[in-house]
Order: C-alpha cells, then structure tokens, then sequence
C-alpha cells in the first residue's frame, strides 16, 4: 500500500531546478536508498517530502492514514548540534511535539512512547545523560529513538552513518534492518555509502535533479554491471 507517492515533482529556487519531473512511490514496509552526486536533489527531495519546500509542479500524495508531520526524520547533524545541552530523554522526548496539537505539555502517552523507543534503540540507559556526552553512534540511536516517536510508518534518513567509526556504522544499520523487517517501519536513506546501505535495501534511487535511475537492488546491479547507471556516492 502507498505510503507516499511523487508524480511529476519539479522544485526550483529562483531560476535553478534543483529537482526535474521525479516521480515515484513508498510503499509500507519499503526500504529505500537514494544516491547522487552532491547537489543532485537528495536532500531537497528529501524536505518536500516532508512538506517543508513546495513543488513547483507535481503533486506529492499521502497515503495509509499517513500525514506529512508524521515522518520520522533524522536529518545529518551539525557540529553545534552534536554538543546540545539536554538530557536524553528530553531529545527522545520531542519527537512527540507533532503529536501534541494544542497540548503545551507532554502527557503520559509521549512520555511511555519515548521510554518504549529509548528501550528499543537502547539508550534508555543513558535517559538521564547530557545527550552531548554520548558517544556518535549512541547520539544517533538516541535521534533515532526521537524520529520514532513521530512515527509508526516511515522514516527518512540523510547520511545517518556519517562520523560514525565502522564498528558503530554497521551496528546503526543493524538496527535500521531491525526496524523495516521486524516492526515493519518504512526507510528511505540518503546515503554515500552505497555498499553498504544496499546490503538491506530492497529499491534504489539515482538522482542527478532528475532521475537517473529507480527500481530493485537486483535490476540496479545488473544496469551496473552493464554500465547503463554509475554509482553517484
């Protein structure tokens, strides 16, 4: 079942496209890479999907009871970022502020959502630690835990494993594989470590503005293999 689809999308920022007539699906329980050269329109895809910038044409539609601030969304993160001066559980925490409404406060149900997603992620340990204390693959899970908390359905991802050390990189999409077989959460990852991030997915996406490429790991390795798409990232 369509949990989003972009038909035709075309996003411009004065006279420079930066994302040409792109269309596809996610679908529930997809797990999808997105590859390209630096400015080629991932992460601008990335924010209409999240309804943070407006197609110039196109149409981006919303399916399954899915709505557009109830996506989990783990964006790359800053170096000012990496040092914020909160407890864990605070960060976990506000991932439920889409949930709230008109609420000025987080009730019981977030406050048991953050704690089910701290366990899952297993930092629920560490709920009360400076989160800038945390090691780089300890900060994700925890980011990750908050993405979770505003979602159910479907998760986006931009580089997650960047600065992460190799050990703490494959523990990271250990999880992520976890999240889209076990409970079922739909992926779309941005990535340069495309090896890597391919191992789990089940489709692909070239972008370079427009599309270079989409469909299944299997038909992007055989266009690979023939030289009909290269690797952008």
């Amino acid at each position: 079942m369509s949990l989003m689809a972009m038909k035709d999308v075309t996003i411009a920022f004065e006279d420079t496209v930066a994302v040409d007539r792109v269309s596809f699906e996610v679908n529930a329980g997809d797990y999808l890479v997105v590859v390209g050269e630096n400015g080629s329109g991932k992460s601008t895809l990335m924010r209409a999907m999240l309804g943070l910038v407006k197609p110039r044409s196109g149409s981006i539609a919303y399916g399954d009871g899915l709505v557009k601030n109830r996506i989990g969304y783990l964006p790359q993160q800053t170096a000012a970022q990496r040092d914020f001066p909160a407890s864990v559980e605070e960060v976990v925490l506000s991932g439920c502020v889409n949930r709230m409404g008109r609420r000025c406060f987080y009730n019981k149900a977030d406050q048991k959502k953050a704690e089910e997603n701290m366990a899952l992620l297993d930092v629920l340990k560490f709920r009360k630690r400076s989160y800038r204390n945390l090691s780089g693959g300890q900060q994700q899970r925890a980011l990750l835990a908050r993405a979770l908390c505003a979602t159910d359905a479907m998760l986006l991802l931009d580089e997650p494993v960047t600065g992460l050390d190799p050990a703490a990189a494959a523990e990271f999409y250990d999880v992520i594989r976890t999240l889209n077989r076990k409970y079922g959460v739909a992926v779309v990852m941005v990535s340069h470590d495309l090896g890597s991030a391919m191992r789990d997915a089940g489709k692909v996406l070239v972008m370079n503005r427009g599309m270079d490429f989409f469909g299944s790991v299997e038909d992007y390795r055989a266009k690979f293999a023939e030289g009909a798409v290269t690797a952008r990232g």
